[in-house]
Order: structure tokens, then sequence, then C-alpha cells
């Protein structure tokens, strides 16, 4: 037997309860209130961090579909993060395109970038399936540089994208919307959509199919799963919700350029997973405010040794809660529920 297939045959994803795939409907409520609330109460740069938060969040739950649904691993999100805003940047810099149009159209890019990826993968999995994806993401801001894409990508240079303004109908209102407060609350929607779509994708019967697959490749194979299928579909899917994020990324930071897409990205939201809990859709949440809140935290506790910090942190959040936030979130629920017992 080769490694490949050896590999192919461990589980490595620990399974999660269909029912667990989403927040219960008062802690949904109470999340969404926050999200709504707390950008009225803060500043410009503090909502446009919260921006990036959900954006990250999209792109990390994108990544736990292929990974905690389906069981692929891959690092190289940060490739598919890359076309998602430079599709969005070329067709509102070149084309002038409405920006909320190249959102869907990013996706799509994606989705077909992710699915033709994912047919020469079929044959690896495990550490070799993410070696594979490591070179597409090493691959990716080199092929961004290439001379023949220059007139439209910018080269090294980049693209510097326009920020959208919120709608007149605000001012007409008389109501004072900022472009930072507008793009916070439109990310929001189209976070909260992809949201329900996961989840609803996972619940429905190729998410099942997936999570088959994840279990035991061999008995979903024999039960007449589609393998090669529905594993090039998360691929596809997973690279399409990449892509969504990568447009509104390069749309809130207002400027697209190669070295901004390196494997440091891909880890980065690889990490974002797993501080969430592998599998679980709700941690993405808590993933990405790991990814860009605790940079932050370590460069005001050190400036000089902040890597260390991030580092020790890291360190201790996996020694202490190895399963990420979902531990913590069934842990609370557990406690919640014995004291009502009491």
């Amino acid at each position: 037997m080769s490694a490949v297939q050896e590999a192919s045959t461990a589980p490595v994803i620990d399974a999660v309860p269909k029912k667990a795939l989403s927040l219960g409907p008062m802690a949904s409520i109470v999340v969404l209130a926050l999200l709504i609330a707390t950008p009225l109460f803060v500043k410009n740069f503090f909502i446009f961090q919260m921006t990036m938060w959900l954006i990250y969040a999209i792109a990390v739950l994108a990544l736990n579909i292929l990974t905690g649904a389906s069981g692929q691993f891959s690092l190289g999100q940060s490739a598919f993060y890359a076309i998602g805003a430079y599709t969005s940047a070329i067709l509102i810099e070149h084309g002038n395109v409405n920006y909320i149009l190249t959102l869907p159209v990013a996706g799509l890019v994606c989705f077909i970038a992710g699915f033709l990826f994912g047919l020469p993968a079929l044959r690896l999995s495990g550490i070799y399936l993410a070696l594979a994806t490591f070179a597409l993401a090493g691959a990716m801001p080199q092929l961004l540089k290439l001379g023949v894409f220059e007139h439209w990508t910018g080269g090294v240079q980049g693209l510097v994208v326009t920020k959208p303004e919120a709608p007149e109908i605000f001012a007409t209102l008389g109501l004072k919307v900022s472009q930072d407060m507008w793009l916070y609350y439109f990310t929001l929607v189209v976070s909260i959509m992809i949201y329900v779509f996961s989840v609803n994708l996972l619940k429905s019967r190729s998410g099942r199919a997936m999570m088959a697959i994840r279990d035991n490749e061999i008995a979903a194979s024999a039960m007449g799963v589609d393998v090669s299928l529905y594993k090039t579909l998360a691929f596809g899917v997973s690279a399409g919700i990449t892509g969504v994020a990568g447009g509104l990324g390069g749309i809130a930071v207002q400027f697209v350029a190669p070295d901004g897409y390196t494997i440091q990205l891909a880890v980065a939201l690889f990490l974002g997973m797993v501080v969430g809990g592998v599998g679980w859709l709700p941690g993405s949440l808590a993933g990405a405010a790991f990814i860009v809140f605790v940079p932050n935290i370590a460069e005001h506790i050190s400036k000089g040794l902040s890597g260390a910090v991030f580092g020790v942190i890291l360190i201790m959040i996996i020694f202490l809660v190895p399963h990420g936030a979902r531990q913590i979130a069934y842990g609370a629920q557990s406690l919640i529920g014995k004291l009502r017992k009491n």
C-alpha cells in the first residue's frame, strides 16, 4: 500500500454533530444584536477592524467546509482569496462595475478555479494534499507579478480600489453613515447570507455526503456516494466563498497587491479554523477574531517581542482548549444545563 493510500484511510477530523453546526436561537440573536449595535459606539478604525474580522470569518468558514466537513486539508486558501480580491478590483477599476456585482463574479471565478484544482488533487489526501495546496499558495503571488497580467493586475505595484460611498438614501433620511460603517453593515449582511447558506448546505444531502467521506471514504463509496464529485464540489464551494471574502477584503482595504496574499495569510486562515474549532461553523467568528485582534494585543504587551507573545498565547490555547472555541462553547452549554437542573 502506498503512502498516499495509507493517508486516505486514516481519520483525521473529529466528527461534529449535525445539530451543532449552528448556534441556538437565543445565542444567535445575542451575537447578531452585538454585531449590529457595536459599530454605533466605536470609532471608524475599530469599525474597519470589525469589517476585516467578518471578512476573515467568511474565509475561515470556507476552509471549515473543506476541512471540517469533507476532511480535506488545505494550506492554499490565500490563493483563492487573492483571485477573488483581484477579480473584484479589476472589475471595479477597469470595468467600472458596481462593487456589489463584483462579489458573485469573484465567487464564481474562484468556484471554477477551486473545482478544477480539486480534480488533479483527488489522488492526494492528508499531508500530501496540504503540500499541494501549499505549493499553490506559494506560487500565486509570483503569478500575479507576471508581465502578461501587469496591465490588469498592476504588477508588483498592485491596484488601488475605490472605496464605496454609503447609498444616498441614508443622507435623504438624515442619517450620517460613514464609508466604514456602510461597508461594515454590507459585509455583515453578506456574512449572514453565506453563514445561512453554509449551514443549510451541510445539513443537506450534499453536506451529509461530504461528512460521510470525511468519516470513512471507503464506507461512503460503498453506500453509493460519488466520492470524486463531492470532494471536488467541496473544493469548489470552499474556494467560491473564499473568493467572495477576498473581494470584500480588496474593497475594504482599498488596495490589492501580490505581497498581500502570501503563504502567511493561508497559515493565518488555517490557524483561525483550528482556534475556532475544526468543523464548527460558528467558531469561524472566534478564529477570525484571534487572527485579527490577538496580534494587536501581543504588540501592545511587547512591541519588540510581539511574535513571541503571540506564540505563547497560541501555545496556551492549544494546551488548554485543544478543540478551540467549540470546546469552550460545549463546556459552557453543559455547565448551564447542570445549573438549570440544580
